[in-house]
């Protein structure tokens, strides 16, 4: 919706007309309407306020037209039967905006690049979001459907130094803003799982403390505070038999339990495991 006014610098409703005679008043001027996608913010640029479009059909009136003027007939009275005075209309209102979409999501997935983000998305929801075995395969939002309709956003990875504008996850944190819950996904490729845990949640916080307003109120963002469930991903590159394997999820697990967060585990190449993961995911987005 929002590329039909990619070369649209400036929009004007309709102007009313001037009073006539007979007493007629002028015509008022038509509404302009602009279809924005949900998710828009419509932010103010010279205060600040912002409308954000949540709700299909929702409508938001951001600027106001001009009052008409009063006519002569207004100042008609028993001791004035033919006034000649009139009022000058007031000028509408004027003001620049900037609008970004922020997507609407009910479940988020974070993690480093090459967490394998995209293609547990993929694997849950049949989405067709591009997959590698590079960093940063993905630049842009995913979104992908889970049953009872949940979607669940993928973000490009982020990296340490996110939030001061490193890589490329940084700019797009705003798309899980609005989601209920993250899903922290880490790669058991990686043995320094603490730190890649630490890594993400000081970008997220990073990122919050960036986006709270001078008064202490946050703006809606609170990355940092949202539910999270963290997801160890690529069991099926552990070696050893089972059991083996077993103790190395075990021994990631022990690691990360100080930080008092559930922790699922699944393969894309076991369709129990990635059945099973999507189970639970539904289930807690209906709670």
């Amino acid at each position: 919706i929002m590329m039909r006014y990619r070369n649209v610098k400036e929009f004007e409703a309709g102007r009313g007309a001037d009073g006539m005679r007979q007493s007629m008043s002028g015509p008022e001027g038509e509404d302009l309407v602009i279809d924005l996608p949900i998710g828009a913010v419509v932010t103010d640029m010279r205060t600040g306020r912002k409308f954000s479009l949540l709700k299909d059909g929702e409508k938001v009136c951001i600027l106001k037209g001009g009052r008409g003027g009063l006519g002569n007939e207004h100042f008609k009275a028993s001791t004035n039967v033919t006034p000649q005075q009139s009022t000058p209309g007031k000028p509408a209102e004027e003001a620049d905006f900037h609008v970004e979409l922020e997507l609407v999501a009910d479940a988020g997935f974070i993690g480093l690049p090459n967490a394998g983000k995209s293609s547990l998305l993929n694997a849950l929801t049949n989405a067709d979001a591009r997959v590698g075995s590079y960093a940063f395969t993905t630049l842009e939002p995913n979104l992908g459907a889970l049953p009872d309709g949940f979607i669940i956003a993928d973000i490009p990875g982020l990296i340490e130094g996110a939030s001061e504008g490193k890589g490329l996850g940084h700019k797009f944190l705003r798309h899980v803003k609005r989601t209920r819950v993250l899903f922290h996904l880490i790669s058991l490729e990686n043995t320094a799982i603490v730190g890649v845990y630490k890594t993400i949640r000081e970008e997220l916080k990073r990122y919050t403390a960036e986006h709270t307003d001078m008064s202490g109120g946050d703006d809606g963002t609170g990355l940092d505070k949202k539910p999270e469930t963290i997801i160890l991903t690529k069991t099926d590159v552990l070696s050893g038999d089972e059991k083996e394997i077993k103790a190395a999820i075990a021994a990631a697990k022990k690691k990360l339990a100080p930080y008092n967060k559930d922790i699922l585990v699944v393969s894309i190449l076991d369709d129990a495991s990635v059945k099973a993961l999507k189970d639970e995911i539904v289930k807690r987005l209906r709670d």
